[in-house]
């Protein structure tokens, strides 16, 4: 830390669409109590935008450079690991870009790298957890307002993207540059809400389909069945590929039933809890009465910054993370046993075997496309 301890010291590594977007508002001063000091990347050129800051063309200089306290890493998907580990090794705080690791096994690395550094702060870049609408769901159902879960419909289709997205790098949708579609790039935000507000499925049947709509190895249709503990079951269905999209997040509940779509939260509550009508009433053909309010909720909260300003206080004030990065196994978790489950056709049970992933996984990047080439950060 700098010395007088009130102002945190940020090299962003990786310089794409999101590390650079990251990298202007800490150097724009967007966030409070913090600066951006070094910037990494391999392209020189992409780096002259922050003229003011130390350059560096090596993530391992860069961390060892001490230019830095903290480091953002917003690189390809598989070198989140072991750039992270490394700052970690090397005493950095660092917050990690989504997803955190590409399969499972990578996520355990770096739980354990982070286990014995708890003076050091993890954090996720999950933004979607600021969102005020996501926060009062959960508060709702983690709360009990709505009674006990009995089913989750999530349709999130509005993640269109053009061929012309996935011809602008070589390495783009292929197993060996990104490890997966839609539900490592697009979807890691909706599958880490899917687990913090209802939690962990145990068991997943999915059924992605590969290149339905665009000429990539990768899946960009997905379409999954999910178990709970409790016996409630839910649909989760994405796609690249459908224009217009939807988004509609429908929770049916004892109490009642939740609707997230369009910017507008509705709640439906039930007058009497729909099993105790449904054992009680002597009308074969009743229901129990309804009432409906539109919850008045408004933006969609802080978002990358909020994430920023919360990562900065962690160090600084010893302030709860709203988004650990140690989270993030469970929504890499959930993609890779979506895509286990269709590519061995079987219900995935869970904890999954990251092994038997891994071993999978490792077999298409041989067979991957973009096997001679190698993403840069």
């Amino acid at each position: 830390m700098n010395s007088n301890n009130s102002i945190v010291r940020i090299g962003v590594i990786g310089l794409g669409r999101m590390g650079k977007a990251h990298a202007r508002q800490l150097a724009g001063g967007l966030v409070p109590r913090a600066c951006l000091t070094a910037v990494c990347n391999r392209s020189a050129e992409a780096m002259l935008e922050f003229p003011d800051v130390a350059h560096f063309t090596d993530s391992a200089a860069l961390i060892r450079s001490g230019e830095t306290d903290a480091v953002l890493i917003a690189t390809p998907h598989f070198s989140h690991t072991p750039i992270a580990i490394d700052a970690l090794g090397q005493g950095l705080h660092v917050l990690l870009e989504k997803p955190v690791g590409v399969h499972k096994n990578e996520c355990l690395k770096l739980i354990a790298a982070h286990a014995g550094r708890r003076q050091q702060v993890f954090a996720a870049m999950f933004n979607q957890r600021t969102d005020p609408f996501y926060q009062e769901i959960r508060r709702l159902v983690r709360g009990g307002a709505m009674g006990e879960v009995r089913r989750v419909n999530w349709i999130i289709t509005d993640w269109f993207r053009t061929d012309a997205y996935y011809a602008s790098s070589a390495w783009r949708a292929t197993w060996r540059g990104e490890g997966g579609g839609v539900l490592l790039n697009q979807c890691p935000h909706n599958l880490d809400l899917l687990q913090w507000i209802f939690g962990m499925p145990v068991a997943v049947r999915a059924f992605c389909r590969f290149g339905r709509y665009h000429d990539i190895e990768v899946e960009d249709d997905v379409t999954a069945y999910l178990e709970f503990p409790n016996g409630a079951s839910g649909v989760f269905i994405t796609t690249t590929g459908e224009a217009p999209g939807t988004n509609r997040l429908e929770i049916t509940t004892e109490g009642g039933k939740l609707v997230y779509e369009n910017d507008r939260l509705v709640r439906t509550r039930n007058e009497i809890e729909a099993s105790r009508f449904s054992r009680n009433s002597a009308d074969g053909f009743g229901a129990p009465g309804t009432t409906e309010e539109i919850i008045p909720i408004s933006g969609h909260g802080t978002q990358h910054l909020g994430i920023m300003e919360n990562f900065i206080s962690a160090i600084l004030d010893a302030g709860a993370l709203l988004a650990p990065a140690g989270e993030g196994i469970h929504s890499v978790e959930l993609a890779n046993a979506m895509l286990h489950s269709t590519l061995t056709g079987q219900t995935v049970t869970l904890p999954l075997n990251g092994d038997a992933y891994g071993h999978q996984l490792d077999q298409l990047i041989a067979e991957s496309r973009a096997c001679g080439e190698t993403p840069a950060p």
